[in-house]
């Protein structure tokens, strides 16, 4: 399996505080990655040195050219319909790759709608066709289903997971929920005082129930990892 993603020694340090301080991580392609950290802990730093928005003070990092992020809001442009924001990077022309990534989605009969008449969870199918049309090699997924309600949540969760298995991309996905982190990802990462103190391959067969024992006992061993050892209000996998 070939390396989408090297990270080598990475600091970045806002003054004094060094967010990451000697990281090291690998991302194969076709892998899913979730980042999980508490608030703070550098997790969208990471992804936004991944993604060519900020820049690292120390390290190496290796990534490929093609790579796409979709972020918690979908950042649609409001004054393109549907269509002409899922091909704004595109070269002009590509309207049929634009419907078909909308297809994926199950947003077709909505090419000509408009962003303000879209339900926040069709926003972010928008968002993710997007980023998916563009054929990334590595897709950074910052917190995207944390504006969602749970029903919504589920559901974008599911399509992503599907999409994934289909296009193939390196995927690292920085989340605060435990459970969104076990139930997609093939190794969950935590991240802890700059570096990575967990980076634990996920054995659950798909499709993924939390009531599997062995779904549940990834929780609680992540749960600790993060400094979290009560049942409740935290067995919702949620920090």
């Amino acid at each position: 399996m070939s390396t989408a993603v090297s990270i080598t020694g990475l600091r970045r340090a806002f003054g004094d505080r060094a967010v990451l301080d000697g990281l090291d991580l690998t991302i194969h392609r076709g892998e899913f990655v979730a980042l999980l950290g508490a608030s703070g802990s550098g997790k969208t730093t990471l992804l936004r040195i991944l993604g060519a928005l900020d820049g690292a003070d120390g390290g190496e990092v290796l990534v490929p050219e093609a790579r796409t992020i979709v972020f918690q809001e979908p950042r649609l442009v409001p004054s393109k319909k549907v269509l002409a924001n899922v091909t704004v990077a595109l070269p002009r022309g590509q309207s049929a790759r634009g419907l078909k990534a909308l297809s994926e989605v199950g947003l077709e009969r909505h090419a000509d709608a408009w962003p303000a008449t879209l339900s926040g969870g069709e926003a972010q199918r928008v968002a993710l066709a997007r980023a998916l049309v563009r054929e990334p090699e590595l897709l950074l997924l910052d917190e995207p289903f944390a504006a969602l309600d749970a029903l919504t949540r589920l559901k974008m969760q599911d399509l992503v997971g599907e999409l994934c298995r289909a296009h193939r991309p390196a995927v690292l996905l920085v989340t605060h929920d435990v459970d969104e982190a076990v139930r997609l990802a093939d190794r969950v990462c935590v991240l802890r005082d700059g570096r990575l103190v967990t980076d634990e391959p996920v054995g659950v067969d798909h499709p993924r129930d939390p009531g599997d024992p062995a779904f549940a006992a990834l929780r609680r061993r992540l749960l600790a990892d993060l400094g979290v050892h009560s049942r409740t209000p935290a067995e919702s996998g949620v920090i």
